[in-house]
C-alpha cells in the first residue's frame, strides 16, 4: 500500500466555467492546475444536488445504488424536511469506510451524509430543524463529540450560526488545525460559500465571484497546513466541484396541480399538505420527482404535467432508473433553465415569479442546481495534484462517479464491490 495521504476539497457549485473563464480569481487553483492534472469537464448525476452528488463522489455509485436520491426526505407536512444527514442512509460503501478498514485515519469537515459515521475526526453537516433542539446538540450527536468540542472551543468564535462566509472560515480553521496536529491519511472538506452566494445573488454575480476568490484563499491555507505538518510531499490534493448552477426567476408548484386533480389535500393556511397523497412532487430544484400511490392513471398525470409552463422534459420511471436516479419515482421532470420546482401548495399560481424581496428566504433563489447533467455549459470540474499525479496535464472529460475510484487508487485502496465509476487513469504518473 502507498504511504501517501489524500486531501479532497469540495468547493460547492464550482463549475468548469469558473476555472475556464475566471482564472484570475483563483491563483492557488491556477498553480495546482500547473503542477497537476485538470479534469476539465466533469458530468454530474441525476439530479445534480449536493447530497446525492457527494455520495456519488465518495462511493463511485449512482443514487439508485447508494440510496441518497435527494437532499431532503419526502415529508409533506414539514416546511423544513429532514435532510439525508446520516451515514446509515447510504446503501453503498463510502471510501472513508474502506480507508478505515485498511487502518487509515480519516477526517471530514461538513462532508454531506457523514453524520453518525465512524470517521475518526468528523464535523458532520447537520442543522437543527426542530424547535426543541439547537446547533450544538445536533452537531454533538452527529459528529465526533470530543473533537467537535475541541474545535468549537478553539474556533467557535469564527462562526455566525450556519451563515456564510463565516461557516467556511470556521471549517477551514478546523481543517487546518487537524491537518497540522492529527495528520489524517484521508481528509474530506466541504466548503459552501460560493453555492450560498449563487443561490442568493445569482450564478455570475459579484458576490459569487468574491466567494470564489475567498475559496481560493482557503485552499491555500489548507495546502499550507500540510507544509507546516511536514506531510505536503506525500499528500495528493483534489479540488473539485459537485455541480454548477443556473439562474432562475420563476417557480413551478406542481403539487397545486395535483391538488386540483384531487390527488392530494393541502393544510389550510399553510404551504404544506397531508400525508394521504396519491400523487406528489418532491423537489430537486431544477428537477422534481413525481411519486404515485394506488390506482392512478399515469398517462393523465403526465399529460397534466406536460401542459405546465416551464416544463422541459418528462422522464418516466424506466428513464430514471437508466439515469441512476430514484427507482421508486413514477416520473422525473426537468424544468427549463430559468425555472425551478417547489413542493408548495396554497400559492397564488402554479407558476409564479420569484419576488426579488423574498430572495434568501426558504426555497427562494436567484440560482439553483438539480437539473439533469446534460444541460449545456453545466459541467463541474476537478483538479488533481501531488506526488502520484501527472504535472501540467489536462483530461477533457470524466464523470462524477469516476472520482471516488480515482481517490481509491491514489490511496492504494479497493472498494469491496464493483463501482459504476472507474479511476481516471490519465491523471496518474504511471
Amino acid at each position: 500500500m502507498t504511504k501517501n495521504k489524500l486531501v479532497v476539497i469540495s468547493l460547492d457549485s464550482m463549475g468548469f466555467r469558473d476555472l475556464n473563464e475566471q482564472r484570475q480569481l483563483v491563483p492557488t487553483l491556477d498553480k495546482l492546475i500547473a503542477k497537476g492534472t485538470w479534469v476539465k469537464r466533469v458530468q454530474g448525476i441525476f439530479p445534480t444536488l449536493t447530497y446525492p452528488s457527494h455520495t456519488s463522489i465518495i462511493t463511485g455509485q449512482y443514487p439508485a445504488v447508494h440510496g441518497i436520491v435527494n437532499n431532503t426526505k419526502l415529508q409533506p407536512r414539514r416546511l423544513s424536511p429532514d435532510w439525508y444527514w446520516y451515514r446509515k442512509d447510504v446503501k453503498a460503501t463510502p471510501l472513508y469506510d474502506v480507508a478505515r478498514q485498511a487502518g487509515l485515519t480519516t477526517a471530514a469537515f461538513l462532508w454531506p451524509v457523514t453524520a453518525g459515521s465512524k470517521i475518526d475526526y468528523n464535523l458532520a453537516e447537520i442543522f437543527p430543524n426542530r424547535i426543541w433542539t439547537n446547533q450544538v446538540l445536533v452537531s454533538l450527536k452527529a459528529s465526533s463529540p470530543l473533537f467537535l468540542y475541541e474545535m468549537n472551543k478553539k474556533y467557535g468564535k469564527l462562526r455566525n450560526g450556519i451563515k456564510q462566509p463565516w461557516l467556511d472560515d470556521f471549517v477551514t480553521a478546523c481543517a487546518v488545525d487537524t491537518l497540522e496536529n492529527k495528520r489524517p491519511d484521508m481528509t474530506l472538506i466541504h466548503l459552501v460559500d460560493m453555492d450560498s452566494m449563487r443561490h442568493r445573488y445569482g450564478v455570475r454575480s459579484a458576490e459569487a465571484r468574491q466567494a470564489l476568490h475567498r475559496l481560493d484563499r482557503r485552499v491555500a491555507k489548507i495546502i499550507q497546513a500540510t507544509k507546516n505538518a511536514g506531510t505536503y510531499a506525500e499528500t495528493d490534493f483534489v479540488v473539485l466541484g459537485d455541480h454548477y448552477q443556473i439562474n432562475v426567476d420563476k417557480m413551478i408548484h406542481l403539487n397545486m396541480l395535483f391538488e386540483q386533480a384531487g390527488w392530494l389535500r393541502s393544510i389550510p393556511g399553510k404551504t404544506t399538505y397531508r400525508n394521504n397523497w396519491r400523487v406528489t412532487a418532491k423537489t430537486c430544484d431544477g428537477e422534481t420527482y413525481v411519486y404515485t400511490r394506488g390506482n392512478v392513471d399515469l398517462g393523465r398525470v403526465k399529460q397534466l404535467i406536460a401542459g405546465v409552463e416551464g416544463v422541459e422534459q418528462i422522464y418516466d420511471g424506466a428513464d430514471a432508473v437508466k439515469f441512476g436516479a430514484d427507482p421508486q419515482c413514477s416520473f422525473l421532470v426537468e424544468a427549463k433553465p430559468g425555472y425551478y420546482f417547489t413542493d408548495e401548495v396554497n400559492r397564488p399560481a402554479i407558476v409564479e415569479n420569484v419576488d426579488p424581496s423574498s430572495l434568501g428566504t426558504h426555497d427562494r433563489y436567484h440560482g439553483v442546481h438539480g437539473y439533469g447533467p446534460t444541460q449545456p455549459n453545466y459541467f463541474t470540474t476537478a483538479i488533481f495534484a501531488g506526488p502520484h499525479v501527472k504535472e501540467g496535464a489536462t483530461v477533457d472529460g470524466a464523470r462524477l462517479v469516476d472520482e471516488g475510484p480515482t481517490f481509491a487508487r491514489l490511496l492504494g485502496l479497493h472498494y469491496p464491490a464493483p463501482t459504476a465509476g472507474q479511476a481516471i487513469r490519465e491523471i496518474f504518473k504511471d
